[in-house]
């Protein structure tokens, strides 16, 4: 029996050797040694609130813009009358249509000086101007266009063997000017007559000076002022 003893250590012995050790316990946990990781927190957004544009400009009354008047230029500046004067004087120029005027003539009319005064216009152009109608004046002209607020009614001057085209110009229904057109075969020239005031007197003193149209030789003419 005793040598069995030996065999059964010998045998425990190796049967120790060949086990494997028992794993540890791993310690518990506790509460210090547990550390939470961050929770990742939704980023939140704030919402600035955006200011209404404002107006700089200041509301103010509505201009209203005068309407625009017609402001008369000066009457024309008249010689003094001259002392002794005859009864008629001559005003002769240049015909306003060379083209259907026989070459080498001017065309003459006779005016009273103590009702018109020979002067240059607004413009620098022989005109004879009424002495006692302001702005009532007589000028050469020839045709040329018109604006299309005018409108201008036709007629005929019948002065001996001279037969004038008249055409009367109105501006809403007021007459504005007067134009007369006529020769003597030789000469074919024009006038106009403006007017601001007494119309008809201005009118019925005009005509009597364009009447007396004629064309003489430019040799015998007038020089012109």
């Amino acid at each position: 029996m005793f040598w069995r003893i030996p065999i059964i250590l010998f045998l425990s012995l190796i049967i120790a050797s060949c086990g494997g050790a028992a794993p540890a316990e791993e310690p518990a946990l506790t509460s210090q040694d547990v550390t939470s990781e961050p929770t990742a927190q939704p980023t939140i957004f704030e919402s600035t609130p955006i200011a209404e544009p404002t107006s700089t400009l200041v509301p103010t009354a509505t201009e209203v813009l005068p309407t625009p008047t017609e402001t008369s230029l000066p009457p024309l500046e008249l010689p003094a009358l001259l002392p002794n004067a005859p009864s008629l004087l001559a005003w002769d120029g240049t015909p306003t249509y060379l083209g259907d005027s026989q070459p080498g003539f001017d065309f003459r009319v006779m005016y009273d000086p103590d009702l018109w005064a020979l002067t240059p216009d607004q413009f620098g152009y022989p005109a004879i101007a009424h002495r006692s109608i302001p702005y009532c004046v007589i000028s050469v002209t020839s045709g040329r266009g018109l604006p299309a607020n005018i409108s201008v009614e036709h007629d005929f001057l019948y002065a001996g063997s001279i037969t004038f085209s008249v055409g009367t110009a109105y501006e809403n229904g007021e007459k504005k000017f007067v134009t007369y057109t006529g020769g003597d075969g030789i000469i074919i020239t024009g006038f106009e007559v403006v007017f601001e005031e007494q119309t008809n007197e201005c009118l019925a003193d005009a005509e009597m000076v364009i009447t007396t149209l004629r064309s003489i030789p430019t040799s015998l003419a007038t020089p012109e002022p």
